[in-house]
């Protein structure tokens, strides 16, 4: 048996270890569940009040098209991860992650392209006593970090999708 499992690479490994998690515990549920509302908060603190405050972090580059891409993808991750505190397997809802992942990608790959932020701007929406976190991200460092996000985004998008083959094939075994 030990022969058997020293054969396998690293990612069978992994995926028969995955299919026997694929069941989350409550509390690992609820804290998925906490997390998507923090990052719900933020994403509203940095973006929609920005938007509608008209603060100049969106420049007029800022069109419907643009609105689409970064509002969208970032719904469906709270879709998602609101699914995954009702739904009790956790492979089910990989396709959708993997969805996700990619379309955050795309869109990444578009506003980066067309680049409609002011990162001056960024921390005009936080109280004095917070803004010098932020204070070191400007535009250059923002187109920066934009093609890493674009780059991890794709990788994690083909390795979770591989991953739900994967998985789904151990569960399939037993």
């Amino acid at each position: 048996m030990s022969e058997k499992k020293a054969t396998k690479n690293w990612f069978a490994r992994h995926a028969e270890a995955e299919a026997k998690k694929d069941i989350p515990s409550f509390s690992k549920r609820v804290g998925e569940g906490v997390g998507a509302g923090i990052l719900v908060i933020l994403f509203y603190v940095f973006y929609v009040v920005p938007q509608t405050s008209s603060t100049g972090f969106f420049t007029s580059k800022f069109g419907l098209a643009e609105t689409f891409l970064l509002y969208v993808p970032a719904v469906f991750n709270v879709v998602t991860t609101a699914a995954k505190v009702v739904v009790s397997r956790k492979n089910v809802l990989r396709p959708f992650e993997a969805f996700q992942l990619g379309l955050g990608a795309v869109a990444g790959i578009w506003l980066f392209v067309v680049f409609p932020f002011d990162f001056s701007h960024l921390t005009d929406v936080l109280p004095n006593f917070l803004r010098f976190l932020l204070l070191w991200i400007s535009n250059d460092v923002a187109k920066v970090l934009l093609p890493i996000g674009i780059i991890l985004s794709s990788a994690a998008a083909v390795y979770i999708a591989t991953l739900y083959v994967s998985v789904r094939r151990e569960l399939s075994k037993s």
